[in-house]
């Protein structure tokens, strides 16, 4: 069976962190999103995979190539304007000719999961599962294993089971899909929503791992998630008086300096300096290029490549992206927070700070928790942030 997976969207409401990067290639636990959804399809024994990509396409084609790095094999659909998940979808229509899956190359999902779609047996079928928040999804409403409703983004609470956006389709879906598209719609769920009596389309109750991200501070819970190491793999450099316990991957070339503590499960990338004296707890994902000074403190956070980190910094439950550089003695502790996106204001019970890309952070500054910080800022020594700062601000 085919999979095709939909890999086109930019996911405006994770900026800064896909200003240069479509969502799928966020990195969570040292690998882009998609990278796990390629995996789980291969190994329920799904190869042939179609990745309809639009948004800077180019850094998923240059990661996956044809796929045979992956025990797969990959075909390209560029969708040229994302004009949703029904668009995307029906790009790909040329490629299948039998029943084939349809995955969201967004979410992380697992080999159980695809697996029990698999087993289902024919016909249309979509997997659901729970969620504590069922207001951001597709919720969906059941009649036994029928579905009889799905609503985007409810307003009102109707129940908490979701769709997790993998379906199982014929290649009969594309004309409903043109039809809907025809008259306006481009979600893959609302033009369902309208046929369900013709479409007969049943539940399937997955058993296995998935999980979303749609805000950003979404990506740190999604980090936890990720993490599937087993014991340890040091492949760098350990100094005498380090201490690493659980779960921890050190990658080729790193070195692991005098005094440091790491409590995993902490994946380490390659080239990256650690210390000394630095504790780092469990569930933070460090990449390739990273350095972190004498004295810091990292707790379950997700630190991209090329990130500096001088000594003394304090950093709980944050994201930073891809060249961020940190002065000495910074702070971003992790706390109950107010945020905002979109317009739309969040509680969070304990968040740090969300920093973009190759923003520079000067010496003794505190960033609130909450505070997601745009890319290409300047925060001046001693400076405070609290709240949102846009793209290539100045803090003095």
């Amino acid at each position: 069976m085919k999979a095709v997976v939909l890999a086109a969207g930019e996911g405006t409401r994770l900026r800064p962190f896909t200003n240069s990067r479509p969502k799928v290639m966020i990195p969570v636990a040292n690998k882009p999103i998609l990278h796990y959804v390629v995996k789980a399809l291969v190994e329920s024994g799904v190869k042939d995979i179609v990745l309809v990509v639009g948004y800077r396409k180019e850094r998923i084609m240059s990661y996956f190539g044809d796929g045979k790095g992956f025990g797969a094999n990959i075909r390209y659909v560029v969708q040229e304007r994302q004009l949703g998940t029904a668009h995307a979808l029906k790009a790909a229509s040329a490629q299948v000719d039998d029943e084939f899956l349809v995955v969201a190359g967004d979410n992380l999902i697992d080999s159980k999961a695809v697996l029990d779609m698999l087993n289902k047996g024919k016909g249309p079928c979509v997997a659901v599962t729970t969620s504590e928040t069922p207001s951001k999804y597709g919720v969906v409403t059941l009649e036994g294993e029928m579905v009889t409703s799905i609503v985007e983004k409810p307003q009102k609470k109707i129940g908490n089971v979701i769709s997790t956006g993998m379906y199982r389709f014929s290649p009969d879906i594309f004309k409903l899909l043109e039809r809907g598209i025809s008259e306006g719609e481009g979600a893959i769920t609302n033009i369902l929503q309208g046929h369900l009596a013709r479409v007969q389309l049943r539940a399937v109750h997955t058993q296995g791992r998935w999980m979303d991200a749609v805000y950003p501070w979404d990506l740190i819970k999604l980090n936890s998630f990720a993490f599937d190491l087993e014991g340890q793999e040091v492949n760098g450099t350990v100094e005498a008086g380090a201490v690493l316990r659980g779960p921890v991957v050190v990658g080729a070339g790193s070195k692991i300096r005098s005094g440091t503590y790491i409590e995993g499960p902490v994946a380490i990338g390659e080239g990256s300096e650690i210390g000394p004296n630095v504790v780092i707890s469990a569930s933070t994902s460090i990449g390739d290029g990273v350095s972190i000074g004498p004295f810091s403190y990292v707790e379950e956070s997700l630190i991209s490549d090329n990130v500096s980190i001088a000594s003394h910094a304090h950093l709980s439950h944050c994201v930073l992206d891809e060249g961020v550089q940190i002065g000495p003695g910074f702070r971003a502790p992790a706390a109950a927070a107010t945020t905002h996106v979109e317009h739309e204001y969040f509680h969070l019970k304990r968040i740090g700070s969300l920093i973009g890309e190759r923003t520079a952070i000067g010496s003794g500054a505190v960033a609130a928790p909450g505070s997601i910080i745009g890319a290409e800022c300047r925060i001046s020594d001693q400076a405070r942030v609290v709240g949102n700062l846009a793209d290539r601000s100045i803090v003095v």
